[in-house]
């Protein structure tokens, strides 16, 4: 039912309120900016579009385990877990980088580009679980938190652990493929 105030009165949202909208506005315009940013350092890095948008695959993977582990949870999208995925997104970019740039560097070296790619799963495999595995375990005392503003920090940790568990299986199973068929690709487009 509506209310009719009465004249000469108004009715402003303030506190926590007020502060939750201006923190969803500014989080609507840094989460695509980060975004853009990893893009472009990623190409300027590789010189390639190709490859930056190969590791930029990433991001989609790690977020799909960001919002499974917060559904299993029940936690709804917050400010904090959206903080957790702009986290998340910068280990899952740095996976990726550590895994292309085996591949890249091998297939330099007169390898092709199956051959590579599997060499590269294989190699980097180790430095790939190790990133994930330090920041999961980083974050697992802000999720099992229950002191005073653990509801800020629960949402955070927990995106981050669950991103970090599909974005690096799927990186040391899918990029290498992917890798493998955009060369295919590439090769294909040249011929």
């Amino acid at each position: 039912d509506e209310v009719e105030l009465p004249s000469g009165w108004s009715l402003d949202w303030g506190g926590q309120f007020e502060n939750l909208q201006s923190a969803s506005r500014r989080l609507a315009l840094l989460v695509p900016l980060s975004l853009l940013l990893i893009f472009l350092l990623l190409y300027t890095t590789f010189s390639s579009a190709r490859l930056a948008v190969l590791i930029f695959l990433n991001v989609p993977l790690a977020i799909s385990g960001g919002i499974a582990a917060l559904a299993l949870r029940g936690y709804p999208f917050s400010i904090s877990a959206g903080v957790g995925f702009i986290a998340l997104f910068g280990i899952a970019v740095l996976n990726g980088v550590v895994l292309v740039s085996y591949i890249v560097e091998r297939r330099e070296r007169g390898l092709g580009a199956d051959e590579a790619a599997r060499e590269g799963a294989l190699v980097r495999l180790r430095p790939v679980l190790m990133t994930a595995l330090v920041a999961s375990f980083g974050f697992v005392p802000m999720a099992l938190a229950t002191s005073a503003g653990a509801e800020v920090q629960r949402p955070l940790a927990t995106v981050v652990i669950g991103g970090l568990v599909t974005s690096t299986l799927l990186t040391l199973l899918v990029l290498p493929t992917v890798y493998s068929w955009f060369t295919a690709r590439r090769t294909e487009v040249e011929i």
